[in-house]
């Protein structure tokens, strides 16, 4: 993958605090501030694609909603655990 390198103005306070996290998850601080990054890209791609499917389809029902609620919830709960165990 290639990479560029960039300057970017933030907060003191900010900064130190992504400095602390990235230590304490043993990561370089520009990794976090990478895949921050994309998780924001992938969020907005997401709300394009429910956008759209709402836009042609209605808004989601009240039980639709309940569904993949759930239904993130399970997957969390699988990943959460998944990772627990694998950090052991």
């Amino acid at each position: 993958m290639a990479t560029k390198k960039v300057t970017v103005t933030l907060d003191e306070s900010l900064v130190e605090a992504l400095a602390d996290a990235a230590e304490q998850e043993g990561v370089p601080l520009s990794r976090l501030v990478a895949g921050a990054a994309e998780r924001e890209l992938r969020r907005r791609a997401a709300r394009a694609v429910v956008q759209e499917w709402q836009a042609e389809r209605g808004a989601f029902t009240p039980d639709e909603l309940a569904a993949a609620r759930a239904e993130m919830a399970a997957a969390d709960a699988e990943y959460l655990s998944s990772a627990g165990t694998s950090a052991a």
